[in-house]
């Protein structure tokens, strides 16, 4: 990939970043950058991941005028969570926009390095509820099921970048069989949530064994997975794919979009092999500074996922890992966005807040305040317009 990037530097694709502009259709990315590649090449994922981009040198020869935060941020990056960037989700970032939404979740800036004494190597607590590698078990009746440690693109807040690309020799190796008879062995666990790094990465057949164990222990009654693959490499979402995944009814995915920019004609006909495969799809947003925490942005992103056929389901106010705070939004902001977004548009596009409490106390909904009072026989309701509404309890 390297040898063509200086030569396809005048065929980068116009300024994606403009929110006026972006979030009302489903735009095609094109080739952009990599214009002289093969169609075969660029529409197989394969190729995406072999070709992304993981060096400063890459970085410099795409975005020459780079400034000094995201130059040494790209050097101290390796010591945090790896640089890599599918050639197709490149080609989303306005190269005149240092506060491009896209550029932001993907390119390091030095504020990595930068710790608050708030900020946690393992903000969710996650590895104290580890009772084997591989597993973690918060809450009593699901399990978040760690796969790998590999994504195809590495957002730049992540909640577990301690091991995700390995970056801080976390070496994170899933043990299956140990991690398959733990949920044999507990029959309390009723869903199960695949994650990662993200499962999809895994090959069809790999990830065709894993969901037909699990599916098979009597006591579950359904699967998830997470995944970002749908945002960072359509292509990987092929009609074999799909056709492994819905054999496994009832299964759910959750994918992660935080920008309307990022929902483009390939994401779409990736969701909506998903969907017509009958999988219920659910959202799930990243509160971040600069790139969604504005009204106007995440109303047009919600709108944007129910034509997708995607539920907006969390807003997630960004966790406390280390090296964040840069990219971290006030809580009151999301309050903010919510009470917009709730009466003002349709049910099915407002979100439901959450923080996940620092050290393990799980996710905790945050929500504007509409009591206004309570009392034994009445409680007094605020509406979206601040009207006021008194209703009756049951003696």
């Amino acid at each position: 990939m390297s040898n063509l990037i200086a030569e396809e530097i005048i065929a980068a694709e116009p300024s994606l970043s403009d929110p006026a502009e972006s979030c009302r259709d489903f735009e095609s990315v094109g080739k952009g950058y990599w214009s002289r590649v093969p169609d075969t090449d660029w529409n197989d994922w394969r190729w995406q991941l072999k070709n992304r981009i993981t060096t400063l040198e890459q970085i410099e020869a795409l975005l020459p005028d780079l400034p000094p935060e995201e130059r040494e941020g790209i050097r101290f990056a390796n010591r945090k969570l790896a640089l890599a960037i599918t050639p197709y989700f490149f080609n989303l970032i306005d190269p005149d926009d240092p506060l491009c939404p896209v550029r932001q979740q993907v390119i390091p800036r030095i504020d990595e390095s930068l710790t608050s004494p708030w900020e946690m190597r393992d903000p969710c607590g996650e590895d104290s509820h580890s009772p084997v590698p591989g597993i973690v078990h918060r809450y009593p009746d699901r399990i978040l099921f760690l796969v790998t440690d590999r994504c195809a693109a590495y957002c730049r807040y992540c909640t577990r970048s301690r091991m995700v690309s390995n970056a801080t020799g976390y070496d994170f190796h899933p043990e299956l069989d140990r991690q398959i008879d733990y949920v044999r062995r507990h029959p309390e666990i009723r869903d199960v949530l695949l994650s990662g790094g993200d499962p999809l990465l895994l090959s069809d057949g790999k990830l065709d064994r894993l969901l037909e164990r699990l599916h098979a222990i009597e006591h579950v009654e359904f699967l998830r997975i997470g995944t970002r693959i749908p945002v960072f490499l359509p292509q990987r979402i092929t009609d074999r794919l799909c056709a492994v995944l819905r054999r496994y009814h009832p299964f759910f995915l959750s994918v992660h979009v935080n920008h309307p920019v990022e929902l483009t004609a390939e994401v779409k006909a990736g969701l909506d092999r998903i969907a017509d495969a009958g999988i219920p799809i659910g959202n799930q947003s990243v509160l971040l500074r600069n790139v969604n925490d504005n009204l106007e942005i995440m109303r047009a992103l919600t709108h944007k996922l129910l034509r997708c056929r995607v539920r907006p389901y969390y807003l997630y106010q960004c966790d406390l890992i280390a090296g964040s705070a840069h990219l971290r939004s006030r809580i009151e902001r999301g309050l903010e966005i919510i009470e917009g977004l709730r009466g003002h548009t349709t049910g099915y596009a407002v979100p439901q807040f959450v923080v996940d409490a620092p050290g393990g106390g799980g996710k905790i909904p945050v929500n504007p305040e509409y009591v206004v009072s309570q009392e034994p026989d009445r409680i007094v309701l605020r509406n979206y317009e601040g009207r006021t509404f008194e209703y009756p309890e049951v003696p």
